[in-house]
């Protein structure tokens, strides 16, 4: 009898085990299956819920001025930056197409004439050599120039191809992930709580306090990154229209992109100085350097006064999140990689609070029994 019962026991375990086991295989399936269908939309609801939230100040100021309606404020204010999104957008798109046009009609009628170079470029340090003998070719020999650097012309016009591709669908996620954030902060009071319920079901009694860091932490790094690129490429653009230097719009975007990216905007900015020095008298070159070569810089000073306001979170965490999630996964890592460590460093900051509180009650107890 005990071996019958025995052996339905083990039965009854098998069966267990395997029912247990498709039901978590077929859950398993599901899921991906789900992820197949939500994946395209996860970009840009994230891309949202940054947007929104770091939208939310400002809707909550117009709001008031619009007598408290909420819809009609995120829909005026989306409509907005949709609109400040796609202006530089068609007027660049507008200027590429003309200057193309134009020198595709200019290089068919023979008449292209580069002037050429001055002693001044020669003079640049490493590279003023093979710089001014470059640049001759070009303004002495044009067709000889072409068909000498055709590769490398062939894969520069590849290059910008896929910016440009990349440029426009860029621009229509953005465009989407506006309308997303539109809908969140429409509904914030209920998106927030309903976050805040997840948050804290996951996490316990934190989960609000990491909702909280969460939004301001998004804030500081559109306002310390952005915020900063923003200022360099107008203060630099600002320059470079004073001098009317060529293609002005087109170099203050390449600076306000480098500037999110987090490299350095002397890379822009050290060869437009040559390129004054060496087309301009010493006045003006050395007036527009010192502009530019101080915007530059500008970063160095305005990162640790914005980043970070509003978080108890030290500036280098924060910076150093910023940094490695854009290089791990993009722009929308600048975000992710900010928030993630500042979840670990309040994690490590509560670790602390926990063994400092069982040494203080060890203590206390230690000191009650001496008693």
């Amino acid at each position: 009898m005990e071996i019958q019962t025995e052996t339905d026991k083990r039965k009854q375990f098998v069966n267990n085990m395997m029912e247990s086991a498709i039901r978590i295989g077929l859950l398993f399936i599901l899921i991906i299956w789900t992820y197949d269908i939500i994946r395209p939309f996860v970009i840009p609801v994230l891309w949202g819920a940054i947007l929104a939230v770091a939208l939310m100040p400002i809707t909550q100021k117009l709001e008031a001025a619009l007598q408290g309606r909420r819809g009609l404020t995120a829909t005026i204010l989306v409509l907005l930056c949709i609109t400040l999104l796609i202006t530089p957008f068609v007027m660049v798109s507008g200027s590429l197409i003309e200057v193309v046009s134009h020198f595709t009609e200019v290089f068919k009628q023979g008449e292209i004439k580069i002037p050429g170079p001055t002693q001044k470029v020669a003079d640049i340090p490493i590279i003023g050599s093979k710089l001014f003998e470059i640049w001759s070719l070009f303004s002495t020999n044009l067709e000889k120039a072409i068909t000498h650097f055709l590769p490398e012309i062939k894969t520069a016009a590849a290059a910008m191809a896929s910016v440009v591709g990349s440029s426009l669908s860029t621009l229509l996620m953005f465009i989407v992930s506006l309308a997303i954030a539109a809908g969140f902060m429409a509904h914030a009071e209920a998106s927030s709580e309903a976050l805040k319920n997840v948050t804290i079901r996951i996490v316990g009694k934190h989960g609000a306090e990491w909702t909280s860091l969460t939004a301001a932490t998004i804030r500081s790094v559109l306002l310390g990154v952005v915020g900063v690129a923003l200022i360099q490429a107008i203060l630099i653009g600002a320059a470079l229209f004073t001098f009317n230097v060529p293609a002005a719009g087109l170099i203050a975007i390449g600076v306000l992109i480098l500037g999110i990216a987090q490299l350095p905007a002397l890379i822009v900015v050290l060869p437009l100085i040559g390129y004054m020095f060496s087309t301009q008298d010493t006045t003006t070159a050395t007036i527009f350097s010192v502009w530019v070569f101080l915007a530059g810089l500008s970063d160095n000073f305005l990162k640790p006064m914005l980043m970070g306001r509003g978080v108890d979170i030290p500036m280098p965490v924060i910076l150093f999140g910023a940094i490695g999630g854009m290089l791990a996964t993009g722009i929308i890592g600048l975000f992710l990689g900010a928030v993630i460590l500042a979840i670990w460093y309040e994690l490590f900051l509560a670790w602390l609070r926990a063994d400092d509180e069982k040494v203080l009650a060890q203590i206390e107890d230690t000191s009650t029994a001496e008693k």
